[in-house]
């Protein structure tokens, strides 16, 4: 089972590359190309949308959101285009041993925490308690 698991978490990286690739080539049509980039921000963002010292949520997100992101991204966007950047991505991570990191994702993710802080700070101020 643990080879099992092994496997799976290097096929999402794998497809995670490969979306990463697929975002940027101009044969992707335009939603799944959309996609595609919301759902590498968030995988490779350094943090999450909910943080994992919450207990089951935080690694729920992680384990629902990027593998729904990622199969929706892999049925949307042309076989040709799949297997193309698929290559890149194999080829990529053979030579690249370095995690990428998003700034996007990590600028989107901060922003919805300071909005949500902020909000939260007007409802308390307004005197909702």
């Amino acid at each position: 089972m643990l080879k099992s698991l092994k496997v799976w978490a290097k096929r999402l990286k794998r497809d995670v590359i490969t979306l990463m690739f697929a975002s940027r080539d101009p044969a992707t049509p335009l939603l799944p190309k959309l996609l595609a980039i919301a759902t590498v921000a968030y995988a490779l963002s350094p943090i999450d949308l909910i943080p994992d010292f919450v207990p089951v949520i935080g690694y729920l997100d992680d384990l629902i959101i990027v593998p729904i992101g990622i199969w929706l991204c892999l049925r949307l966007i042309p076989c040709p285009v799949i297997v193309h950047n698929r290559a890149k991505a194999e080829a990529w991570l053979a030579s690249n041993p370095i995690k990428p990191r998003s700034m996007i994702g990590l600028a989107v993710i901060l922003s919805i925490w300071l909005c949500s802080a902020w909000l939260f700070w007007r409802w308390l101020a307004n005197g909702a308690v």
